[in-house]
């Protein structure tokens, strides 16, 4: 089976509902071992796709991650990227804002660590998070010091949204291309992977009792999830629901979708001028003739 990118994209200006959209799939592999050897073939190509990023160094590709606890944000990232240059390569996760980030405008704290030109930065959650998990608890926005006008219940996620696009617009605009992933997991499988990670006693350090007490906004984060899926899914930074009950299936679909995004830069590696050409083949005469130096 061909994993097209397009059949997990959210089309802009149409209405996400995530109970449409499948959580598991048919697996792409019939086996482990084919799996592991199409997820390698993946891996090569992004590595190969990578330098020719770095060289060329027009464009900067940022990846976004965002999904429920346990959704496998940390697993796609480390399978995928194993083969990436750590030099042309940035991985970022956003935790609670510190004291000075909430100081700043929610977006602060992430534009900070956009990627260069010619570098892949990732997002391990980001300012999506301002639109999510803020939501669900709205004791976290009373809490940011922002003004009496701000905290309008009616408008402040729109305002927020509309920050979130024209943002992403302008990066589009300046070079960086923006790669929005939603890992959509079930709730049975969340359940499936919290036991694991109890079970298991090299997994226990993932799994804290902040993770069963934000089970129970469940509902309330899929409404979160879908109304900003809706508002932020753009042509030019759109966002892709990847089924991720089978993190296997996941890491395929995920890894495809961002060769397609690197595939789509006009790449191509540097060509030096008529000066550095002879400056080239009069530094490789020197060498040639000192063949003992």
């Amino acid at each position: 089976m061909k994993i097209h990118s397009a059949d997990y994209r959210v089309h802009p200006g149409k209405e996400c509902r995530l109970d449409k959209w499948p959580t598991a799939q048919k697996p792409f592999c019939e086996s482990k071992e084919e799996y592991k050897k199409l997820l390698e073939k993946h891996v090569a190509s992004l590595s190969t796709l990578q330098q020719l990023h770095y060289a060329s160094h027009r464009y900067a590709l940022l990846l976004i991650f965002q999904g429920m606890d346990a959704g496998g944000k940390d697993g796609a990232i480390r399978h995928i990227m194993s083969g990436v240059d750590p030099q042309g390569c940035q991985v970022f996760s956003f935790k609670q804002p510190s004291a000075e980030e909430l100081e700043h405008d929610f977006l602060w704290r992430t534009t900070c660590r956009l990627p260069e030109r010619g570098r892949i930065g990732i997002f391990n959650r980001s300012y999506y998070e301002e639109v999510l998990v803020v939501r669900v608890h709205p004791e976290i926005l009373r809490s940011q010091s922002l003004p009496d006008e701000v905290l309008d219940d009616k408008n402040i996620w729109k305002e927020r949204y509309r920050s979130i696009n024209d943002l992403e617009k302008h990066l589009h605009r300046n070079g960086t291309r923006i790669v929005k992933i939603f890992l959509h997991l079930s709730k049975d499988e969340q359940r499936k992977r919290f036991l694991e990670r109890i079970d298991q006693p090299d997994k226990n350090w993932k799994f804290s009792l902040a993770d069963i007490h934000e089970r129970k906004y469940w509902t309330k984060y899929v409404s979160a999830y879908e109304e900003c899926l809706s508002a932020t899914s753009t042509h030019h930074a759109p966002w892709y629901v990847v089924p991720a009950d089978d993190k296997d299936n996941a890491r395929l679909i995920v890894s495809q979708i961002v060769l397609d995004g690197l595939e789509g830069l006009k790449m191509a590696f540097p060509k030096p001028d008529r000066k550095r050409l002879l400056e080239l083949q009069s530094i490789r005469r020197h060498l040639l003739r000192n063949v003992g130096e």
